[in-house]
């Protein structure tokens, strides 16, 4: 039980990497807060949770709004009595296939509302009750695109990497509190997001759904597209007591696509 009387809540859990660190969270033994904005969607994650003797609960929220941020802190606490792990993997992403040149500024400026706005509103409204804990850990879940910049990107990675510049400024002033801030850099994850955009892109191009997925693993030293299950256990090592000396830093979560130097 790795995460055992840890109280955990998740934003932006959507059906791929976010709804398996939920499940996962739980049955390391954490109370789990479930959060997105689609309410209908969270319940069933948490009925999975729950039919599996699991604790957890379903709080809608919008990052890009404070008062529903608070409200989830405010709900997780009534719920489980404290707050000692908070994960942002909520995002925002433009048009796929957009460019600098031919976008909007103004949807740039929404995305990073979302996406890194967003991470520091929980990281705000949750800091209350992990001073009172004595501690906690933040993990927020940055993007490979951030350090190797892929065509259709710009705005959810320029988001993702003043997240990454957050979690540092964040990691150096929570210290004194006992509160760890990190960040996970994913890659490609093989799931419900990834398995969706290779089909749009497919279908836009005119080609084969594995003429898309062989260039890709070949970039990937261990072979394979990692699988969101197995990314998000990187992501929950951050708020285990097995990283308690770790913050500020980031981890490449991607199979060795890319490597920081």
């Amino acid at each position: 039980m790795l995460l055992k009387d840890k109280i955990i809540i998740i934003t932006g859990v959507g059906p791929g990497m976010g709804r398996k660190m939920a499940l996962l969270a739980a049955a390391e033994g954490a109370k789990v807060a479930v959060s997105a904005r689609s309410e209908g969607f969270i319940k069933d994650v948490v009925g999975e949770i729950t039919a599996a003797g699991g604790n957890a609960i379903a709080v809608p929220t919008d990052v890009a709004d404070m008062a529903q941020c608070q409200r989830l802190a405010d709900a997780t606490v009534e719920a489980f009595g404290s707050i000692t792990g908070l994960v942002n993997s909520a995002y925002r992403h433009g048009p796929m296939g957009g460019s600098f040149e031919a976008g909007d500024l103004e949807e740039w400026a929404a995305n990073m509302n979302v996406t890194c706005f967003g991470a520091l509103r929980m990281a705000k409204a949750v800091l209350p009750a992990m001073k009172k804990a004595g501690g906690g850990a933040i993990v927020n879940v940055g993007t490979m695109a951030a350090v190797k910049p892929m065509a259709g990107e710009e705005d959810y990675a320029t988001a993702k990497a003043a997240m990454n510049g957050a979690t540092r400024q964040l990691a150096r002033e929570f210290g004194k509190y006992n509160i760890r801030v990190n960040m996970t850099r994913m890659g490609w994850l093989w799931g419900a997001a990834v398995k969706g955009y290779i089909t749009w892109a497919a279908q836009n191009q005119g080609v084969s759904e594995q003429s898309l997925i062989d260039p890709i693993i070949r970039n990937i030293p261990i072979g394979v597209i990692p699988p969101d299950e197995e990314c998000a256990k990187s992501v929950l090592f951050f708020v285990s007591d097995y990283s308690k000396m770790v913050t500020g830093a980031t981890l490449d979560v991607n199979g060795g696509e890319y490597m920081a130097p």
